[in-house]
């Protein structure tokens, strides 16, 4: 730094001092300035709450936020295009649904409702996404480039126009010591800073109909998004109403004990009068299993992985626990590979330590 710098940041530093500690008057500005600067500071703070609440209404789940959040981390350092979505909770409860209603059978009342059910609500968790996707294009991305680009701007106007303030302030209280020249030019800087910052911000306060318009744009999406969504389940409900009206009308099956057993109680050499008691064949031990005292589990569904990071297993497989990530996914091991993998697809043999 110049010598003329360090003199300059060392008037603005004792102005500074001799405001917050000796209660020295500064230069005042206007009362539409202020008033400027008062709209321009609650506009910055609403963009960047609308933004964090937009993404949490969103995507409510903080621990799937964060963990889609570092898999999408890991995507762009592998260079993948692909990144997972966030996990929808319509889809989840459709997984849920279509899962038992096969393990019943469709042929069954129960059984095809919950399947008919639970490929809508994954119908649903498509049309979600497609709302996320919307939201992010059309108002929080445009909501950030104001951040980013405009507000920081003005926030930069501001802390110039401060420090060229504070250089004045100095210079005037010690006129006579300091040229008559360097005032002046000090002045004339202050006023310039002063008209820069005040256009910035009368511009971005007279062109907030684009914010209007963004928030017209996420109102647009959801309505899309309800409308879709009314659709999809009255579909449903037609659908169970007519399984409801089959059922009703069909005739009720009587249920048929079947013909019970004869046994002859003859003579016989057994002590127990010809019965045989059976005897449970000797229980082997798994070679899947690992040692008790280490947290595990046991899968009882074959698990497929669909996305960056998850843990895929069979059936009857045991699988060491490291993790639980939140009320819907555990972090394990299997045959040297770690990942995540929803809780409801094991039963916890040896649970974590709290």
């Amino acid at each position: 730094m110049s010598v003329a710098g360090l003199k300059k940041q060392f008037y603005k530093a004792s102005q500074m001092v001799s405001e917050k500690v000796g209660g020295a008057e500064g230069t005042k500005l206007d009362e539409d300035f202020k008033e400027l600067e008062r709209k321009v500071d609650v506009t910055n703070k609403a963009v960047v709450d609308i933004i964090s609440k937009t993404s949490e209404y969103l995507q409510p789940n903080p621990a799937s936020r964060a963990k889609l959040s570092m898999l999408n981390t890991m995507s762009k350092i592998r260079g993948q295009v692909k990144s997972p979505g966030y996990p929808q909770v319509e889809g989840l409860l459709g997984e849920c649904m279509a899962k038992y209603g096969r393990d019943l059978g469709e042929d069954t009342n129960f059984g095809g409702a919950l399947v008919d059910a639970g490929e809508t609500m994954k119908r649903l968790a498509e049309v979600k996404d497609s709302l996320d996707i919307d939201v992010k294009q059309n108002f929080i991305d445009p909501l950030q480039g104001l951040c980013d680009k405009d507000l920081r701007e003005i926030q930069h106007h501001l802390k110039k126009l401060e420090g060229r303030r504070l250089d004045y302030d100095y210079k005037k209280k010690r006129q006579g010591k300091i040229p008559d020249e360097e005032v002046r030019q000090a002045l004339e800087k202050f006023h310039e800073s002063k008209e820069v910052a005040e256009i910035s911000m009368y511009n971005l306060l007279e062109t907030d109909i684009e914010q209007v318009s963004q928030l017209s744009s996420l109102v647009e999406s959801q309505l899309q998004y309800h409308r879709q969504a009314v659709q999809i389940l009255e579909e449903l409900t037609d659908k169970l109403k007519d399984r409801v009206s089959e059922a009703q009308s069909r005739p009720r099956r009587e249920y048929t004990p079947k013909p019970k057993p004869v046994f002859d109680f003859g003579e016989s050499d057994q002590s127990n009068g010809g019965f045989t008691p059976a005897v449970a064949p000797p229980t082997r031990s798994s070679g899947k299993n690992v040692p008790a005292e280490q947290p595990c589990c046991k899968a009882l569904y074959d698990f497929e992985p669909e996305n960056e990071g998850e843990l895929g297993f069979h059936e009857g497989d045991i699988i060491t626990l490291t993790n639980q990530i939140d009320e819907n996914w555990y972090e394990g091991m299997l045959h040297g590979q770690s990942g995540f993998f929803p809780l409801n697809y094991v039963e916890v043999v040896v649970p974590l330590p709290h």
